[in-house]
């Protein structure tokens, strides 16, 4: 009962952020240097289509009302309409939030066994040259930039071998997973970004779960070495890295601006990049609370992962 109450707290708590966000993103970008409407239209309009832009888009009313009416169209489903696109901007969004959740996944699919393994196995040889070999190696990729790590790629496996496309563009009408080499070197590059946190929070949480009691008896009553590692110490280290796992969820999706842009991908990241460029402020406002609830989400599911695992937290 408790656990139920605990998470819906999260709950509320992540309304209560979301609402925090779409309030902040509104009066940011309406408060942009240069006039909106002026954006739009060019220096070429005239005075009376740049009011009547003004009056469209409810420019002249105060930023508390103005706000009012765009979340409760947004919260009722109605984003409005994309200044760049001139189309609605939800069936946009979700289009291209299903792209970057696809990447988002097979990405996380790739990094986080991957990055379990090698936290584990530096954990348990702790100190010795393997683990500096890990934690060394990851940290440097980890040190690189993105657009780095993604241009090098592209330079190897695209130019120089021919193995792989350097463009993860999609056939209008085409399935990201049936292009799926195009998203191959993407994937990469976002997993690699990932590696070093992950593996390094799961060898910190190994390293104290192996020099816990339970785990030491665990040693004495002559139980395999591996049980030991998986049953023991790996179910408790698990817990921290599982929070990491959620908010990194978030994280792909709101930070792959970088990636989508290098590669041309139509995700949620692009989007956002296109939008700001455009000025398309309804756009970049919806964008924002999608990638903001996301994180939320990923987050509830890491709560309520942990819950699940850890005994304790359920009473």
């Amino acid at each position: 009962m408790q656990a139920i109450e605990l998470i819906l707290r999260r709950v509320v708590l992540m309304i209560v952020i979301l609402f925090a966000v779409s309030f902040l993103t509104f009066l940011i970008v309406h408060v942009l240097p240069g006039d909106v409407a002026n954006a739009i239209l060019g220096d070429l309009a005239t005075p009376d289509q740049v009011e009547l832009v003004r009056q469209r888009m409810g420019l002249n009313e105060p930023v508390l009302l103005r706000y009012w009416h765009w979340v409760t169209a947004f919260a009722s489903g109605d984003f409005g309409m994309s200044l760049a696109y001139n189309t609605p901007i939800a069936p946009l969004v979700f289009e291209r939030l299903a792209n970057s959740v696809i990447l988002a996944l097979i990405s996380l699919a790739v990094a986080v066994p991957i990055s379990v393994a090698l936290g584990v196995l530096a954990a348990m040889y702790q100190g010795s040259i393997i683990d500096r070999i890990i934690t060394g190696t990851v940290v440097l990729f980890f040190a690189l930039p993105e657009y780095v790590v993604a241009l090098m790629l592209i330079l190897i496996f695209s130019i120089w071998l021919g193995w792989l496309p350097g463009s993860s563009l999609i056939p209008p009408g085409g399935s990201v997973l049936a292009n799926f080499p195009a998203i191959v070197l993407p994937v990469t590059v976002v997993t690699v970004g990932m590696l070093a946190y992950l593996s390094q929070v799961t060898r910190a949480s190994m390293v104290a779960a192996l020099r816990a009691n339970y785990v030491r008896t665990a040693d004495l009553k002559g139980l395999p070495g591996y049980i030991v590692v998986v049953k023991h110490a790996l179910r408790n280290a698990m817990l921290p890295a599982l929070v990491e796992i959620g908010l990194n969820f978030g994280y792909t999706l709101g930070g792959l601006v970088i990636v989508e842009t290098v590669f041309s991908y139509a995700g949620i990241g692009q989007l956002l990049m296109m939008a700001v460029q455009s000025r398309d402020i309804p756009t970049i406002q919806a964008v924002v609370i999608v990638i903001a609830a996301a994180y939320g989400i990923g987050n509830l599911i890491a709560d309520v992962i942990s819950i699940a695992l850890n005994p304790k937290l359920r009473t």
